[in-house]
């Protein structure tokens, strides 16, 4: 491992995920939801500036760019080929607006900076050491303007109690195993912790779950497992202590970035409902109702300078924001799993809203202005979008000057990100200007985009020859396809679908 990573994995490149969480319309939905004045900058295509330290690949810094056009993105990560390939995917998209930088957080603590609207940091917090989170704590207390926002995840306890001491035996049996890659190491924990299990260890029998939890770590990717359990610097938080933390550089709990977390009855039985508002201290509070759900990984928002909004305020805010369905609306979903368990949702109050929102986005106002909508009532509508909005099946979105602003720059950068596709299947997103965020789109689906922008006749075909160039075969439950007719046949099969089901939904979004 070479020392400029401080502990921390570099052998393996961290995987390119999006995170919606960070959304200038999510974060400021999420605050409302919690009556906590949002950030003005964050609406209304105002200018702000975005920070995201530790980016990894900056795949959601360059889209967050993309969608907000009056933006300035910066976003620094230690790890010099995640910031080249950053920087070759802006460049490509003639994105402006995005400075990234291969920077450790004393560096860029010491950089000229703006003073930022947002600074978040996704996946860093619990992965770093005492002096790093310091560090991080000097640079919000620094550069984070009065009203501004820090979105933050970590991982929490009590929910790491049970999968903690699996981590600790992984490092330290691959801490003797360091002539073997880091792939090699993992997969050689992972085969002696089932034989652990397997020979009936007092530890797999006094915690029931740790066999589940191991039978889920085999199924990640050997990339993800090295960043989440292999660090030298590794710690689990209360949210309290989080909280106190922050505190030093004068931030305050304001709300969860999750949605359902805001829906009390989905999270909280009734009487854990009583118990964690029977608790005064805000910090607290959020740690009793960890113990309730068993959290553990907390996706958080605080705020320097935080202001509570009434009733009134917060409805009238609400109101005109603008949502849209971010799934096909024959693929809406009516079963989603929270902590309470599996959650039937009521198709007479979910199915309206996604037949209000099947053709156009609407705001929550015209949403409530129809029947039936009118007269379920406004608490009601509330919580379902908060609940589609946490199950991914819609999304607040841009207002249409705004959307208009950002697809140039948006329709750029998939178009280097389908280029890129036809090399591999690494980027599983394109950036939506309407909903500000990336949307998973497939490698297939990528393709047919490109192919259909190059005006191919034959969409399947021109797949396939990207395929057959390299080499490549389509693998249908679990076995590869052989033959190219068999491969021909698959791919007829996915254009249908891609035309019956990915495109309407694609062109909706903005993105086709």
């Amino acid at each position: 491992m070479t020392s400029w990573a401080s502990g921390y994995v570099a052998d393996l490149e961290y995987s390119r995920g999006v995170y919606r969480e960070m959304v200038p319309g999510l974060l400021n939905l999420n605050l409302l939801a919690q009556q906590v004045q949002p950030v003005p900058a964050l609406s209304n295509g105002r200018p702000f500036a975005f920070a995201e330290l530790g980016c990894g690949h900056g795949l959601t810094a360059t889209m967050i760019a993309a969608a907000y056009p009056q933006a300035q993105v910066y976003a620094t990560d230690f790890n010099p080929a995640h910031i080249v390939g950053a920087t070759r995917l802006a460049e490509k998209a003639g994105l402006k607006n995005i400075h990234l930088y291969e920077h450790s957080f004393a560096e860029f603590l010491n950089s000229d900076l703006p003073d930022f609207d947002v600074v978040s940091l996704h996946g860093v917090y619990s992965w770093i050491s005492d002096e790093n989170r310091k560090l991080i704590r000097d640079f919000l207390y620094a550069k984070l303007k009065p009203g501004g926002l820090c979105y933050i995840s970590y991982n929490t306890l009590p929910g790491w109690s049970t999968a903690a001491p699996m981590r600790k035996l992984m490092i330290e049996m691959g801490a003797g195993e360091m002539g073997k890659s880091m792939p090699g190491r993992i997969d050689s924990a992972l085969d002696f912790l089932g034989k652990l299990k397997d020979a009936n260890a007092g530890f797999f029998r006094s915690n029931p779950a740790a066999a589940a939890r191991l039978e889920g770590m085999g199924k990640h990717s050997r990339n993800y497992l090295a960043h989440e359990y292999m660090n030298r610097d590794w710690t689990l938080f209360y949210h309290c202590d989080v909280a106190r933390e922050l505190a030093e550089a004068k931030l305050v709990f304001a709300a969860s970035a999750h949605p359902g977390d805001h829906v009390d009855v989905v999270n909280l039985t009734p009487d854990q409902q009583l118990l964690v508002a029977g608790v005064t201290d805000p910090g607290l509070r959020e740690t009793v109702r960890d113990f309730c759900v068993s959290q553990q990984f907390r996706r958080d928002i605080f705020v320097k300078g935080l202001l509570r909004l009434a009733a009134q305020e917060q409805a009238a805010a609400l109101s005109s924001m603008r949502f849209a369905l971010t799934v096909p609306r024959a693929a809406l979903g009516l079963k989603a799993t929270f902590p309470v368990g599996e959650v039937n949702l009521q198709p007479e109050v979910y199915e309206p809203v996604a037949d209000a929102l099947k053709d156009k986005p609407k705001s929550v106002a015209e949403l409530l202005a129809a029947e039936p909508l009118q007269s379920l009532g406004y608490q009601k509508v509330q919580q379902a979008l908060l609940i589609l909005t946490s199950t991914g099946q819609i999304s607040p979105v841009q207002e249409d000057k705004q959307m208009r602003e950002a697809k140039p720059g948006c329709d750029r950068l998939n178009l280097a990100i389908m280029e890129y596709a036809r090399y591999s299947s690494d980027i599983t997103y394109l950036v939506s200007p309407l909903t500000g965020s990336g949307v998973p789109v497939d490698r297939f689906v990528q393709l047919m985009l490109l192919a259909r922008r190059q005006n191919q006749k034959d969409m399947a075909g021109f797949v396939w020859s990207v395929l057959a160039s390299q080499g490549q075969r389509i693998v249908k439950d679990g076995k590869a396809l052989e033959t190219p007719e068999d491969n021909m046949s698959e791919l007829r099969l996915r254009e249908q679908e891609f035309i019956e089901k990915s495109l309407p939904l694609l062109t909706y979004l903005g993105i086709a």
